[in-house]
């Protein structure tokens, strides 16, 4: 299991690291602001230093919470009243034994399936509302156990059987599953006309290997657009890795963000997009990413920003140190790792990117 994302930082993290002892030592306040799966914060993290997460969308804002916030194991202490609950007498009683977590992702993996929104809108046994051609996001099997989950997951939630916090980990667990088994090619811009690889395999929440450290009080986790949070920190460094293309997260990502939302909105068209408008990021628009830029820049109260960008970006990377030295000193390094890749693409199989270091004057 692990993430399909465009853009994650695994490949680059030694050097954001790096970069940022360089810059500010071994201990501080470092906000990550367009934080995606948090892989990032959970490094700084787990090198000492105070976070502060923020990004866009939901799955990332749950996807930080659980990497930053959890110092102990989550104790779900209804579980055992809650599995009872769900499910009959004679497969809950092997739960007890186990850990809480444990247990409740294993009651989760029991729960009935059923023929509800995602069934619907994204399987090819579903009948969507807006379109006759149904779609194949997802085996049937996989989209009916996705609705049984959701929905408990909703009770538990409404029934205050569980924490904020256990609540985000569930969602994280769940968000985790499906993307594990989508039939997709790397993002939800579309789905594959046939079932494939892993697709065919049965979806299975699994416990999450949390980051238990005695620190979680010290972060801070914030969902909004990085311009208008960016006037709420204060930090020593900040690391911003921006998307650098035209593809909107919310578009690409729309079947995560509604697991996320637990919401059931409007499928439109033949890749059933959810209304993302209210999630446009002006950085994949050429015209706007400089203003961008400076708003975040010039609203934070930090000396210190550390920008990754690619050789792929709307802007080529003189466009960009031209627009950085309006605010400080800039220095600039050049790396390259594998590209990620979501079709069949014909583009070379390694990617240069930057990591770009601006010191406010």
């Amino acid at each position: 299991m692990g993430f399909r994302y465009i853009g994650v930082k695994a490949a680059v993290m030694d050097e954001v690291l790096t970069a940022t002892r360089e810059a500010v030592g071994d201990r501080g306040h470092v906000a990550d602001l367009m934080c995606g799966t948090a892989a990032v914060s959970v490094a700084l993290r787990e090198q000492g230093y105070r976070v502060t997460a923020n990004d866009l969308m939901t799955y990332s804002y749950h996807h930080a919470r659980v990497m930053l916030l959890f110092s102990s194991m989550p104790q779900f202490p209804n579980a055992r009243g809650f599995i009872e609950d769900m499910l009959p007498e004679g497969r809950h009683q092997t739960l007890f034994p186990l850990a809480p977590y444990e247990a409740t992702i294993q009651a989760l993996n029991l729960v009935s399936p059923q023929e509800g929104y995602f069934w619907r809108e994204f399987s090819m046994d579903g009948r969507p509302q807006n379109t006759p051609k149904p779609r194949n996001y997802f085996s049937p099997e996989n989209a009916r156990k996705i609705d049984g989950i959701r929905a408990c997951v909703r009770w538990l939630r409404d029934s205050r059987q569980i924490s904020d916090l256990e609540h985000s980990l569930l969602l994280h667990d769940l968000i985790m599953a499906a993307n594990d088994v989508a039939n997709i090619a790397g993002t939800y811009g579309h789905y594959l006309s046939r079932l494939a690889g892993r697709a065919n395999e049965p979806l299975k929440l699994t416990r999450t290997p949390l980051v238990l450290l005695d620190d979680a009080g010290r972060h801070r986790v914030l969902q909004g657009y990085a311009e208008d949070v960016a006037a709420e920190i204060e930090c020593d460094l900040c690391y911003v890795d921006p998307p650098y293309m035209k593809r909107q997260y919310a578009a690409n990502y729309h079947v995560l963000e509604t697991l996320a939302r637990e919401d059931e909105p409007e499928a439109i068209g033949v890749s059933g997009l959810r209304p993302w408008r209210d999630q446009y990021s002006n950085f994949c628009t050429k015209t706007r990413i400089r203003d961008s830029f400076r708003a975040v820049f010039s609203r934070m109260r930090c000396p210190h920003f550390l920008v990754s960008y690619s050789e792929d970006g709307l802007l080529d990377v003189e466009q960009l140190r031209q627009l950085f030295l309006e605010f400080g000193d800039v220095t600039l390094k050049a790396f390259s790792h594998k590209r990620f890749k979501s079709n069949n693409s014909r583009l070379h199989r390694t990617i240069t990117e930057y990591l770009i270091h601006v010191r406010l004057n």
